[in-house]
């Protein structure tokens, strides 16, 4: 895969950027990383610019998280109640949990989707549970464009750092992947021993 998005780069500039960042949020596997680090070498190589780099990125990247968004205000939460009931031990979640989630959303929900921009696995599965809950469309927008403007600088600032090839950018940003990985499968095999649903 390395090999393939490194040639989408070369051959399709800016726009080849663009495309990548939405199908990065889209189907996760592809790693932004990767994406935006070549983008920084090829400034540093001087064939790239910083600034169309970061638009072509940042719009590539909300676009993609705008797409989860819509998915999950066009179902709704209320959808989720059957699930909820048949499978609330193994989403580690009862019908309270999900209208507290709810409301949380409505309230603040703003701060966690800027938060996990800089999350390796949750950047992109935030944007669901965000669409579900119904938060302002305009608030998803405007802090995903935030967070994702600051975490795709990073990367192009790594690429642009190191500026030779994305071995020395995955040497850093593997072992972040893997252990946010490792948290989430502990925390989430904690929450399936240890769930008891409420009464709602």
């Amino acid at each position: 895969m390395n090999d393939w998005i490194t040639h989408f780069v070369e051959d399709g500039g800016y726009l080849g950027i663009a495309l990548l960042m939405v199908l990065e949020n889209v189907f996760p596997p592809i790693p932004s990383e990767l994406i935006m680090g070549l983008g920084g070498i090829a400034v540093a190589h001087g064939k790239m610019e910083v600034l169309p780099l970061m638009v072509a990125g940042t719009l590539g990247s909300t676009l993609g998280n705008w797409f989860w968004f819509m998915v999950g205000r066009a179902l709704g939460y209320q959808r989720l109640r059957p699930l909820v009931a048949r499978y609330g031990r193994w989403l580690t979640m009862d019908w309270v949990g999900v209208e507290t989630m709810v409301r949380f959303f409505g309230r603040h929900g703003q701060w966690v989707v800027f938060a996990v921009r800089f999350s390796p696995v949750m950047r992109t599965m935030i944007s669901l549970p965000a669409g579900l809950a119904r938060m302002g469309e305009l608030r998803f927008v405007a802090f995903t464009l935030a967070g994702t403007t600051v975490w795709n600088a990073l990367l192009v600032w790594a690429g642009w750092q190191l500026g030779q090839n994305f071995g020395q950018i995955e040497a850093y940003t593997a072992p972040v992947a893997l252990a946010s990985m490792v948290l989430i499968a502990a925390w989430y095999g904690w929450r399936v021993l240890t769930w008891k649903a409420r009464e709602g």
